[in-house]
């Protein structure tokens, strides 16, 4: 049986090795906690089709490595990705205080219009934090990223995170910001029928336009 959705995006789960990608991954793919977890060699994927704003969206998500060693390796996969979750480790300091090149990595390989989400995890560790909720706020700010803290263990925010994401991107569709049918956009259409519906609007929208 095929799958059925109207729309495909593209996701990177990146950040600094040690950070819980792979875990933030695993618990939205699979809803449970990887006890037992290695670094990421290279890349790792998963899919998922979730609903957003009463659209069928499958996700393609590339968890990459945060290993120095494997960055030539993991930037080729930026390229053409509509959103990313940028991770960090609320009880790590090293971890945040990287994310200016990981964030920096992501806007210029990827698409330009790239939606990115801030992730503080390991929330369910809050006693032996680092990094003050307040302090991840502004650098979200500042970088107009969006944010939330997570935890892998436990599941909260995680979902959280991936739709919040995939909503945004899904206004920026339907404003006209992004189109899914230009080359490098990380967004494919799922559905002949989306596809149609969404040329039509969009030769509508200049009478809309002119008669305001």
């Amino acid at each position: 049986m095929s799958e059925s959705y109207d729309f495909l995006f593209k996701f990177l789960v990146i950040g600094s090795a040690g950070s819980g990608k792979s875990c933030l991954l695993h618990q939205f793919i699979e809803s449970k906690f990887k006890d037992e977890s290695s670094h990421t060699i290279g890349v790792e994927f998963g899919s998922k089709i979730v609903n957003v704003g009463g659209k069928s969206v499958k996700l393609q998500i590339w968890d990459t490595a945060g290993q120095e060693r494997f960055r030539s390796v993991t930037r080729s996969y930026y390229r053409g990705a509509a959103g990313a979750l940028l991770v960090y480790d609320i009880t790590n300091r090293e971890t945040f205080n990287s994310l200016a090149n990981w964030l920096s990595d992501a806007r210029t390989l990827a698409s330009p219009n790239i939606v990115i989400l801030l992730v503080g995890n390991k929330r369910d560790l809050d006693g032996e934090r680092e990094v003050t909720f307040l302090e991840a706020s502004r650098f979200a700010q500042e970088n107009e990223l969006m944010f939330l803290e997570t935890s892998a263990k436990t599941g909260e925010n995680v979902e959280e995170s991936f739709l919040k994401c995939s909503k945004t991107i899904l206004a920026k569709i339907e404003t006209g910001e992004l189109d899914p049918e230009r080359i490098g956009s990380g967004i494919q259409y799922g559905d002949t029928t989306t596809r149609r519906l969404h040329r039509e609007s969009n030769r509508r929208q200049p009478d809309c336009i002119c008669r305001m």
